[in-house]
């Protein structure tokens, strides 16, 4: 259930952002929480095969340990798309000059 939540607050917060950018919406809602996925999983991967090739002795079978593993790098891979495309979009954006208020002025100044 918590997971759920997790999954939801994760793809509001991206969708939030690329509504205020004019980005498609659902595109980057849906990649924020396949992110997510991604990174534990690739995370609990080389842990895994760390724990084969050094006999570190993790219980690999686990659930509760590696979901615990899995989220802190989902959420740090998340944190970090979400401030490269905030900083992206920002560089990005075109102001839109209102030109009613400058009807009858002088083209020069």
């Amino acid at each position: 259930m918590l997971g759920i939540l997790l999954i939801y607050f994760i793809g509001k917060k991206f969708y939030d952002l690329s509504d205020n950018y004019n980005q498609n919406k659902w595109l980057y809602a849906i990649l924020s929480v396949v992110l997510y996925y991604v990174a534990g999983f690739i995370v609990v991967f080389i842990i895994g095969v760390l724990s084969v090739v050094f006999d570190w002795g993790f219980n690999l079978v686990n659930t509760w340990g590696i979901s615990l593993l899995a989220l802190p790098a989902g959420l740090l891979a998340d944190w970090g798309f979400y401030t490269l495309l905030e900083k992206k979009w920002k560089k990005s954006v075109v102001l839109v000059k209102d030109e009613i208020q400058d009807i009858g002025k002088d083209i020069e100044s």
